[in-house]
């Protein structure tokens, strides 16, 4: 049986009772008119419960910013490779991550594959964060919208996401070519790689080609800001 885990935060929350996918089996909060409101987005006989916000600090740990709601649910699923076969669009991003594995990283990179249209995000397994409250919360309501993929062999996965039509594109500070002189249009993958180790041997050999970021003299960025950045520029390059 999958453990129930408990949401917190308004975009998150209002996200997850908005998705039909969720299972919702418990609303938590402190003001009356938050409980009117959630009362029109749940099904009639989900529990809604109004507590004390020292009650909540409690329920979700005192340094969780839960903007007086929370709601527990059954995390969701994740999506199988072969998901992307049913897109269509002539232009598609899916973002792959070579085990970047901090929740709040992932997090902000779903709120950005949301802003800029990314179908999918692709994660190893085995080093990729769990569906937490943090992860949901950094995410800001968008892991209710990017599906997650999860695969085993990220190099052979890499292969299929080629097959399949997708340029696999790798990040790395050592690449010749500048995000903004390259081609970008069709079905792009965007590949980035851990803070620490950036991508492994393997997976960037499974590159189609490479790019960096225009930078001035200080050229680390955090991954999540970077895969923004590069979200951005792919963005633009496909819609104009």
């Amino acid at each position: 049986m999958v453990p129930m885990i408990w949401l917190y935060g308004k975009h998150a929350c209002y996200a997850a009772l908005q998705n039909k996918n969720r299972q919702i089996h418990k609303v938590v909060v402190t003001q009356k008119n938050e409980r009117d409101a959630v009362s029109k987005l749940v099904q009639t006989n989900t529990r809604i419960d109004m507590m004390g916000k020292k009650d909540l600090d409690n329920l979700v740990g005192r340094d969780a910013v839960h903007q007086g709601i929370a709601v527990q649910v059954t995390p969701l699923g994740y999506e199988d490779i072969s998901y992307l076969k049913n897109l269509t669009e002539e232009n598609q991003i899916v973002v792959v991550l070579d085990q970047v594995t901090d929740p709040h990283n992932v997090g902000a990179i779903l709120r950005s594959c949301a802003a800029f249209g990314v179908k999918a995000l692709i994660e190893q397994e085995r080093h990729s964060p769990k569906e937490t409250a943090a992860l949901a919360k950094t995410a800001s309501g968008a892991l209710e919208i990017i599906p997650r993929i999860h695969v085993g062999n990220l190099s052979q996965n890499m292969k299929d996401l080629q097959s399949m039509g997708f340029w696999t594109v790798g990040f790395s500070e050592e690449a010749k070519e500048y995000l903004h002189k390259a081609d970008l249009k069709g079905k792009i993958a965007i590949v980035m790689g851990s803070e620490g180790d950036g991508l492994r041997r393997l997976t960037e050999e499974k590159c189609d080609f490479h790019l960096k970021l225009p930078t001035a003299n200080f050229s680390t960025l955090n991954v999540s800001t970077a895969t923004s950045v590069a979200l951005y520029q792919t963005f633009i390059i496909q819609n104009t």
